[in-house]
């Protein structure tokens, strides 16, 4: 590998080519300050110019964080010239900001706010706020903006285009009238945004965040109506340790458990259950298919974003799509049939709160069509499967809010009935596991045999696509996974061209890395954390006493009492859907 030697403060390092300053100055153990800089993103746009340097025999700074290293350099990175510009640069940047600080969403977890700690910035001397009279943007059930506190660091477009190729969002204007929005300064619910939310998850401010939906749960937890139950999802279990200190991937399932009683809800489940029943269904819908002559390859439905990125980008695949509802809304489905029959409850008092890494399941439980209950029953003030979803953020202001240390309590169950999870369904929250998990169970299903080894590795990691063969029944079954909508995009444009015929089965996650990097995980989220989370969810299942959907007491229990059989009549009513083509995402007023 070719390298490069440079001086960097007057101390020699050596790199390979095409080190970034920024990258080289690090392994001396110099730490330039950085805003737009995005480090997993090959691209970066130095827009926000705090990370300049000085190079000598250059007339002007240079950005660390897009300048390569080259062979004899000398870089500066501390000199008064350096200083007063990244100062004066901050101080234009905090001029034209929305300085609610105390009562912003972002307070105390704010880059804008540690940077000028950073660099001792206590007084700004200029005036700006050229930005007072932005309006914000609320049309969306699960993204908010504010371009009041926007920066124009473009990390939010960067992620977008680049990442997640939705390209919903772009600079706009010039000068002190540049702005970022939706391509003509549209609301973002008139725009193909899928949702994700990958772009909260990198805004160093509050300029885009999720939608606060905490006082509607508080509301309800304090109505002696209502039945209040709230779901887990698998990614939360190893993310939300993470704002009580502990470290990535850590298993906090008990003390969430704890938590949540604690908050005031009146059952406990995990959506690992209905991440097993998901498998049931999806599992024996793709023996169907391979055995019927069904649509082929069949494409997974449990992530939001990735349904909506479908609807908007790639209507004439829907029918490759698994008919499944997600696991979150078959969990809400059943709340308030099955639940509700078994424990005497009226349907209509029992209100289902869902916590999730993402923030498209906010715009996924208000989906018209999310109201399996309400037709069961035949009764319209049931209303929607699931009444209000919390990204793992916002729980984590509740437990805050009520003083509630989750370090300190101990490990508790989840509630019976809906409770129990396998191994399985705890991988869902990472690239590769459905597939992983709908293998461990198709295969023994279709074969009545047992797996010698449960654990598909081909399919694990952070590889952008993966793919695996399975010998199944006589048939090599052909799978293949895809994290990221750039990558999703580029399995859809081969199966469009008709280039993955051969192929059986694909798992497509919205995020990258799966749940554990979605849109409202706790941030900072970064390839680090990612691994390390990933890391947690197949500990957490190697230590499961079930490690195979089909093996859940609950679930057979379910089918036994309630549903009858795998993609029987009712469970087509509650556990299925369709979906369709759209051109804009439905706004909530």
């Amino acid at each position: 590998m070719a390298t490069v030697t440079l001086r960097i403060n007057g101390q020699p390092v050596t790199v390979p080519a095409g080190t970034t300053l920024l990258e080289a100055a690090a392994q001396v153990g110099v730490k330039i300050p950085t805003l737009c800089y995005l480090k997993d993103i090959g691209h970066n746009v130095g827009a926000c110019r705090i990370c300049v340097v000085e190079v000598a025999g250059k007339e002007d700074f240079v950005t660390a964080c897009n300048t390569p290293a080259e062979e004899g350099m000398e870089v500066y990175t501390n000199t008064p010239a350096v200083r007063a510009s990244r100062r004066m640069t901050l101080e234009m940047i905090l001029s034209d900001h929305h300085m609610d600080c105390p009562t912003c969403l972002r307070n105390g977890n704010c880059e804008l706010q540690v940077l000028a700690a950073q660099l001792n910035v206590r007084t700004v001397r200029l005036s700006g706020a050229t930005r007072a009279d932005f309006p914000r943007d609320n049309s969306t059930p699960a993204i908010s903006r504010d371009p009041r506190k926007c920066i124009l660091c473009q990390r939010c477009i960067t992620v977008c285009q680049s990442v997640q190729t939705v390209a919903a969002l772009e600079l706009q204007g010039q000068g002190f009238d540049a702005f970022v929005g939706p391509p003509g300064n549209r609301k973002l619910a008139d725009t193909l945004c899928v949702q994700c939310g990958q772009c909260a998850l990198v805004c160093p401010t509050a300029a885009i965040t999720e939608r606060d939906d905490t006082p509607l749960v508080w509301a309800a937890l304090a109505d002696p109506g209502k039945h209040v139950v709230v779901q887990t999802a698998p990614a939360t279990h190893v993310t939300i340790g993470e704002a009580f200190g502990l470290p990535p991937g850590t298993d906090v399932t008990g003390k969430m458990v704890a938590a949540l009683r604690r908050l005031g809800f009146d059952a406990v489940f995990d959506t690992n259950f209905t991440a097993d029943l998901t498998i049931m269904e999806e599992g024996s819908e793709l023996l169907k298919r391979i055995n019927e002559g069904g649509v082929l390859p069949q494409l997974t439905s449990c992530s939001p974003g990735w349904i909506n990125f479908m609807e908007h980008f790639y209507p004439d695949l829907l029918p490759h799509v698994s008919t499944c509802k997600s696991p979150q809304q078959m969990f809400g489905a059943l709340a308030k049939t099955y639940y509700a029959q078994q424990k005497g409850l009226r349907p209509e008092d029992v209100f289902v709160v869902s916590v999730m890494p993402c923030t498209a399941k906010k715009f996924e439980a208000q989906r018209p069509e999310m109201n399996a209950a309400s037709r069961y029953w035949g009764n319209p003030v049931i209303g929607r499967d699931v009444d209000v979803v919390l990204t793992s953020r916002e729980l984590i202001r509740m437990l805050r809010e009520a003083g509630i240390d989750l370090t300190a309590l101990p490990d508790e169950d989840y509630d019976e009935l809906m409770g129990v999870g396998t191994g399985a369904a705890q991988i869902f929250g990472a690239t590769g596991g459905v597939m992983e998990a709908a293998l461990r169970t198709a295969y023994e299903i279709a074969t009545g045999k047992t797996l010698a080894r449960i654990d598909f590795e081909a399919v694990r990691g952070m590889e952008g696509i993966k793919e695996a063969t399975v010998p199944m029944n006589g048939i090599k079954v052909k799978v293949l996974v895809a994290h990221g909508l750039a990558n999703a995009r580029a399995l859809m444009d081969k199966l469009r061209a008709g280039e993955l015929k051969d192929y059986h089965f694909i798992e497509v996650m919205a995020c990258p890395g799966g749940c554990i990097g979605g849109g409202g995980q706790p941030i900072p989220t970064d390839t680090r954390r990612r691994r390390s989370r990933i890391d947690g969810c197949y500990t957490r299942d190697k230590a499961l006493k079930y490690r195979k959907s089909h093996e859940n007491p609950e679930i057979k229990k379910l089918y036994q009492d309630f549903l009858g059989e795998p993609l029987g009549h009712r469970s087509h009513q509650l556990l299925h859907t369709s979906y369709r083509p759209r051109q804009s995402l439905v706004a909530r007023d």
